[in-house]
């Protein structure tokens, strides 16, 4: 999909702050540093649209991004481990379950997930909730560069083997370093929103 433009909207701490549900959303969750933030940077083609960090727990918040008009990006809370306190990061739960729970216009849960590690005990029950809630979700596979290719051909299939109940469409390796998986996460986000 060609992006011609992309601009942040707001950010929500509670449902009241949520945007309109107007229009087709796509969310993507993760554990804190997983990439989240660097592949909606990498899928609309702009190096600064969601704010990166080197520090887990730089998304404190809701983030929402207006994509050609015609959808909307959300950037959810890490979770997992992030340098912030207890209190903040405990707060974040009921936001996130409210939001995945109740959102009406979203059509699509975008996981993403270190090819370099292990899917969690975390992750396979996010996905197991996800699905009882009727969520469509969609597993990228973040920072395949760090790999080499013979070193990212075993960790996929090890990962799609652990995720065996997901269709393989479901299961992409990317790159935001390189571009590589762009296409495929979109032509899989068009599938659900277009």
């Amino acid at each position: 999909m060609k992006v011609v433009s992309a601009e942040f909207i707001k950010s929500a701490a509670r449902p009241s702050h949520f945007t309109p549900e107007d229009i087709p959303e796509v969310a993507f969750i993760g554990r804190s540093n997983s990439g989240k933030s660097t592949l909606i940077n990498m899928l609309t083609g702009q190096k600064r649209l969601a704010k990166t960090s080197n520090s887990p727990g730089r998304t404190q918040l809701i983030q929402f991004f207006l994509i050609n008009g015609i959808m909307s990006f959300a950037d959810l809370p890490g979770y997992g481990y992030a340098k912030v306190p207890e209190s903040v990061r405990s707060s974040w739960r009921p936001m996130i379950e409210t939001y995945l729970r109740v959102r009406e216009s979203l059509r699509l849960v975008i996981l993403v997930a270190d090819i370099r590690r292990d899917i969690t005990n975390d992750e396979l029950l996010l996905i197991d909730w996800l699905t009882q809630y009727e969520r469509a979700v969609l597993v990228v596979l973040s920072k395949m560069d760090k790999l080499s290719a013979n070193e990212q051909s075993v960790r996929l299939q090890q990962i799609r083997k652990a995720l065996s109940f997901l269709p393989p469409a479901r299961i992409i390796a990317c790159s935001s370093k390189t571009g590589k998986g762009r296409e495929h996460i979109w032509q899989a986000i068009a599938e659900f929103v277009m």
